[in-house]
């Protein structure tokens, strides 16, 4: 398996999901197209947890990567 850590920016198959931490899931549309959720996730048994509103979330995801927290832009900042 590979060293996850060195790869946080790199997309990963969901067959290698880790057990524990934030993740940033993708996602295929209605449309086909690969999205990435604009919050962070994490497994817990074989479902996928909204990490912020600790909601359980029906999903399947294609791939992930670790969460890194983004500087919000300024649209985000306004509704805050």
């Amino acid at each position: 398996m590979a060293h996850i850590d060195s790869m946080s920016a790199e997309w990963l198959p969901v067959s290698i999901t880790p057990p524990e931490g934030d993740l940033e899931i993708c996602v295929m549309d209605y449309d086909g197209i690969v999205v990435a959720l604009g919050y962070p996730c994490h497994k817990s048994g074989a479902a996928w947890v909204d990490a912020s509103s600790k909601k359980h979330i029906d999903i399947q995801p294609t791939h992930w990567r670790k969460w890194i927290e983004r500087p919000r832009n300024r649209l985000q900042q306004d509704k805050a």
